[in-house]
């Protein structure tokens, strides 16, 4: 198998992996506040790591990472059901990653995705317990309807920062600087805690989070990512800014002030990597 043929399985495993971290951050938010809750985004992180490896094997090949999210499997109203679509969820990857590492003769990713596979075994069985945890505990959808200005602000910054999770990661991944690749993956990681806080007040309101990005910006030469990660966070922190100014619900108000402040040290770690040669 030649390397480009196995980009292409390794960038259709990578969108799954992308798939099954939103559904299950889908449905932690929804559940709520909990043990289980917090096992699924455990489970969620583990699918974050299985993305980086495989972004980070197939640029080593000479290929681009996917940005595409691959198979979801969002249907049904009860807990029971998502989880019960979770473990389906797994399955499916467990059949990709045992014929992907048969197929594939490299030994270094047939060991990689080995690896994942045993990640893989280890959910399907979380998920399965959570079926019965979910009926027994009697679970419930958490989120509501509400749509005010409150939720329409939070609704933006959840798509503003699903958007910045996925460029940043992407600029990390095609840069060759290892300070580089650091700093964008640390940055990363900000954004995904504040996807976190934003979609949990969104259920705290009465609303629904909907994991959606806009636009990412795949620039592969330093300085243009530079410029457009600057670019969006100078943007996005006058916004924050304004609409914190805006709502009058204090607790929602000092977020977006965190999250303002946050975005403006991203500025000041942009600016000094663009100074860097």
């Amino acid at each position: 198998m030649t390397n480009e043929e196995i980009i292409v399985l390794l960038n259709k495993d990578l969108e799954d992996e992308h798939g099954a971290i939103v559904q299950y951050l889908s449905h932690a938010y929804a559940i709520g506040e909990g043990e289980m809750s917090c096992e699924i985004e455990a489970i969620a992180r583990d699918e974050m790591r299985h993305l980086d490896w495989l972004a980070e094997a197939i640029v080593d090949l000479g290929g681009t990472p996917s940005l595409n999210r691959g198979t979801m499997k969002m249907t049904g109203k009860t807990v029971p059901v998502w989880m019960g679509n979770d473990v389906k969820l797994e399955e499916d990857a467990i059949a990709a990653y045992t014929e992907h590492s048969k197929l594939i003769g490299n030994r270094k990713i047939k060991r990689l995705l080995k690896r994942i596979l045993s990640d893989e075994k280890a959910h399907h069985g979380d998920f399965a317990h959570f079926v019965d945890k979910a009926k027994k505990e009697k679970m419930k959808d958490n989120r509501g309807s509400a749509s005010d200005k409150v939720t329409k602000v939070l609704d933006w910054g959840i798509a503003h920062e699903y958007t910045v999770i996925l460029q940043y990661l992407f600029h990390s991944y095609i840069a060759k600087d290892d300070h580089f690749q650091k700093e964008m993956q640390d940055q990363a990681i900000n954004e995904m805690q504040h996807l976190g806080w934003l979609a949990e007040k969104m259920i705290d309101k009465g609303g629904s989070p909907i994991i959606e990005h806009t636009k990412v910006n795949v620039a592969t030469k330093k300085p243009a990512m530079l410029k457009a990660d600057i670019a969006i966070e100078k943007k996005v922190a006058a916004e924050y800014d304004r609409a914190a100014k805006e709502i009058k619900d204090v607790k929602v108000k000092k977020l977006l002030q965190r999250i303002r402040d946050n975005e403006l040290y991203h500025v000041e770690v942009f600016n000094d990597l663009s100074k860097e040669k």
